[in-house]
């Protein structure tokens, strides 16, 4: 195994409000606009532009449709954004272990 150092981290995972819209996609199938805001606690602007980065990094799958006549859109873990998160999960407790050794 191959020692962990800060480079490692995945800053894109590693940002807060990333992190806390992929956590809640990781427990869920999918969910929507409204629900991950009322989670994440995040305006309206600030979970679309966090939204668009993962997006764009293919970790998450967005899809807008209508619902009758409202608009809906719903978010989705990719399973490379699955795989990404473990990997940051791995990497930041292989940082801390290392600070607990030494």
């Amino acid at each position: 195994m191959t020692e962990k150092t800060i480079e490692d981290i995945d800053r894109l995972i590693h940002e807060p409000a990333r992190l806390l819209i992929l956590c809640n996609l990781y427990v869920v199938e999918s969910a929507d606009f409204v629900y991950l805001q009322n989670q994440t606690g995040l305006t309206r602007g600030n979970l679309s532009s966090h939204m668009s980065k993962l997006e764009e990094a293919g970790l998450i799958e967005v899809n807008k449709e209508f619902v009758g006549k409202k608009p809906q859109t719903l978010l989705r873990l990719t399973d490379a954004g699955r795989q990404a998160l473990s990997q940051y999960g791995d990497t930041m407790t292989d940082l801390l272990d290392g600070i607990a050794t030494e």
